[in-house]
């Protein structure tokens, strides 16, 4: 079934290079014929299009506009939809703008008085890495590339204990989850101490529901849904502020190292030495709440010591290739500094490796239908 769609998607793309909505509705009722879900042929679409650029010699800039032309950022979910308030700040990390937003989003039952909230987030093209002088940037950061996103769903939150708790109690596939891992105790709170292989389990798990598979976000999603269409060091603006994100405030020393509380022209602020309840602050302008601070959350892909980007995907899918065994965190946390909240900003350690700054959260690419 998945060779007959190749096939039928390869016929149409040759034909026109652009694909009229007539084209996608019938490539969208021969999909329903063969039985076969928007996650089993977004892969082969994207793989598709990459080989017919590479065949027709178009450079980055020409594979990515065809890529999101034929994309199906367009198709309609009819979710339903929340409101929240998204705020900017000045150089000073003063507040210079408040406004009202909405965003979609579904809702997956995990337990009684369990729910987790998934937000549509829509497809794109965005600059990835570090902007040219970015204050902190290190060599890993670049060089900047243009990445195009298909549509996805990302978690409102990291994870929390709570939901945490209602998928660990569920039959192991590979790991076994400690019910109560964290640190830091509060069901709204995110859910720490937690390695790669057991996010990876969790989102296992949480998968054996009837409907789409979950996984941890590729790097790119992560940035660019942190991102949301900004391209300053933080969602927010220039600087961060501890009025709006969980991370160290304070300057502090370690080894021979003092490590500001400040970034750019902001201010210093609080350090609280522990996370907060999800939610707690303001978020992006694709309603994801605690993309900067509270807990790094891990990535699908693999760490590239020596080439840092030279030969990431371009279409935002996980960068697994590669022989290094370390994975990959974004987001910074209650304990890092400013700098490492930056929406650039990367480390990784070993999958086995756990402590009370490491979270996540949880991607699927399409609502799941009950």
């Amino acid at each position: 079934k998945l060779g007959l769609y190749r096939e039928a998607f390869l016929e149409a793309i040759q034909a026109e290079s652009s694909l009229s909505q007539e084209t996608r509705s019938e490539l969208q009722d021969y999909q329903q014929v063969l039985g076969l879900r928007n996650e089993d042929i977004q892969p082969i679409e994207s793989e598709v299009l990459t080989e017919l650029s590479l065949d027709a010699g178009l450079d980055q800039i020409e594979a990515i506009a065809l890529l999101e032309t034929t994309s199906q950022a367009s198709v309609t979910t009819n979710l339903p939809t929340f409101s929240f308030e998204i705020i900017t700040v000045d150089a000073q990390g003063q507040k210079r703008d408040r406004r009202r937003s909405q965003a979609e989003y579904f809702r997956e039952t995990l337990d009684n008085n369990v729910f987790l909230d998934m937000v549509s987030i829509p497809g794109g093209s965005f600059q990835m890495g570090a902007a040219k002088d970015e204050k902190g940037a290190s060599s890993d950061e670049y060089p900047q590339h243009s990445v195009t996103i298909a549509p996805f769903h990302m978690g409102k939150f990291a994870i929390t204990q709570a939901q945490w708790k209602a998928i660990a109690t569920l039959p192991k596939i590979n790991h076994d989850l400690n019910p109560d891992p964290a640190n830091f105790k509060g069901a709204n709170r995110p859910v720490e101490t937690i390695s790669w292989f057991e996010a990876v389990e969790f989102c296992d798990r949480l998968s054996q529901k009837p409907g789409n598979p979950y996984r941890l976000p590729s790097e790119a999603e992560w940035e660019y849904a942190c991102r949301a269409g900004t391209t300053t060091p933080f969602h927010f603006g220039e600087t961060i502020s501890a009025d709006l994100a969980n991370y160290c405030g304070q300057d502090r020393k370690i080894g021979d190292t003092t490590y500001p509380g400040s970034y750019g022209k902001g201010v210093k602020g609080a350090y609280r030495k522990q996370t907060t309840d999800v939610g707690s602050f303001s978020p992006n302008a694709f309603g994801l709440y605690d993309m900067h601070g509270n807990v790094w959350e891990w990535c699908s892909d693999r760490w590239h010591d020596n080439d840092s980007y030279q030969g990431a995907p371009i279409d935002g899918s996980v960068w697994e290739a590669g022989d290094s065994e370390c994975r990959l965190l974004r987001g910074g946390s209650w304990y890092a500094y400013p700098s490492s909240c930056r929406s650039a900003f990367r480390i990784r350690y070993s999958p086995e490796n756990r402590n009370s700054r490491f979270g996540f959260r949880v991607v699927c690419l399409f609502p799941r239908t009950l």
